[in-house]
């Protein structure tokens, strides 16, 4: 699960997480609940929630609860990022529940230890599966930096997979690792797919190759703002560009101000400047069509696109896509008769809403918005999210210029 939606689990006490966690299922009156008490342990810190969770990766996986919950558990012991996990998490790997196995390895990347020759040879072992599990096993061994002759020999004659998930995956691992930056080019297209899928594994990919040359074509790409700036970030924060990193900050400036009209468009994603048209592009799965939309409120008539904000604040403000749409507008275009939306946003601090106390960071420098001063400090200190604290440093000093 997500960690922006952890709100959904706080309300269970660890208590109670604890006691129906292992639980037969026909014992607990909400089976979902013994899942959600997996996820609610991840967010704990306490040894006899780990020591829980790490009982819960031998649950049997036929019954259904107890399968699902047992991938809840491999999961969130990732987050715990407890190395005392480390042989439970390999154990997963032996098991035929795909699922199971994903997570297993995720959590094996978060928790960042050096994996031993044994331990990678149990990773590779696992490469042939499901296409998602491929992907997993290469994206192991690039975040965790395998390099051995049987993983680059296995995973190269992955480069022109099929699937983008594995042929993308595989040309960022020989790129990071092998430093092949060349196999990088067919990525660089992908961002412009006509599918959406295949556009943010291309983001994720090239992110995890690490390579700068790709900076300028990331911010570009037509993708979720969130997830271009955790690729963009995971670049300039690598060691070959973290001496000199401060050359990036016009192109990270560039992708967390987020302009519409700065992203590259197919046709078939340009939206009309039709009120109810701009509406239902705004709504759409496809971030490509939302940033569309986006573009043609960038370009109508100020008053046009007033009324076109006005309605669908108070229809869909609590929308938390319209709702970072609606933030950026306003302060892209200055409209000071919107700051109040501004203002709003800023204070936001339910974690789906984090993209838009971004884009309402950027509007208080464009609306000089100095009575939210105190809140970009306190979030430029204090913000776990790296593309929020360091937009409203930047904000802060802009506004010192003024």
């Amino acid at each position: 699960m997500a960690e922006r939606f952890d709100t959904l689990v706080q309300g269970l006490s660890e208590e109670f997480a604890l006691s129906i966690l292992l639980e037969k299922t026909s014992l607990v009156d909400r089976p979902s609940d013994r899942y959600f008490a997996a996820t609610r342990l991840g967010i704990s810190d306490t040894d006899a929630s780990l020591n829980a969770l790490i009982e819960a990766t031998q649950l049997d996986t036929v019954e259904l609860y107890d399968r699902i919950t047992r991938r809840k558990a491999i999961e969130a012991l990732g987050r715990r990022k407890s190395l005392k996990a480390i042989p439970a998490l390999y154990d997963v790997l032996k098991c035929s529940d795909s699922e199971a196995v994903i997570n297993s390895l995720y959590s094996i990347i978060r928790i960042s230890q050096k994996p031993t020759v044994d331990e990678q040879q149990q990773i590779l072992d696992v490469i042939e599966g499901e296409v998602t599990q491929t992907r997993a096993v290469i994206q192991a061994h690039t975040r965790l930096g395998i390099n051995s002759e049987q993983a680059v020999a296995t995973i190269e004659l992955l480069c022109d997979h099929e699937s983008a998930l594995v042929s993308g995956a595989a040309r960022a691992y020989l790129a990071r690792v092998l430093g092949r930056k060349s196999l990088l080019k067919p990525l660089i297209s992908q961002l412009t797919d006509s599918v959406a899928g295949k556009r943010r594994s291309a983001v994720i990919d090239l992110g995890d190759a690490e390579s700068d040359e790709t900076l300028d074509a990331i911010v570009c790409a037509p993708v979720s703002m969130s997830l271009r700036a955790k690729s963009a970030f995971q670049i300039i924060s690598s060691n070959e560009n973290h001496v000199n990193r401060k050359r990036f900050d016009p192109l990270i400036k560039k992708l967390l101000i987020d302009n519409p009209l700065g992203l590259e468009y197919r046709p078939e994603w340009q939206c009309s400047q039709n009120a109810e048209q701009i509406e239902k592009n705004l709504s759409h799965r496809d971030e490509a069509k939302q940033y569309g939309a986006a573009a043609s409120l960038m370009l109508i008539e100020k008053n046009e696109c007033l009324d076109i904000i006005s309605s669908m604040e108070e229809r869909l403000w609590s929308d938390y896509v319209t709702h970072y749409y609606l933030t950026m507008i306003v302060g892209l275009r200055a409209f000071h008769e919107k700051s109040y939306l501004v203002r709003s946003a800023l204070a936001e601090t339910t974690p789906q809403y984090a993209k838009s106390r971004v884009a309402a960071a950027w509007a208080c420098l464009s609306l000089g918005l100095n009575d939210q001063l105190e809140i970009l400090q306190e979030l430029s200190e204090n913000s776990q999210w790296i593309p929020l604290r360091w937009s409203c440093q930047q904000v802060i000093d802009g506004l010192a210029e003024c």
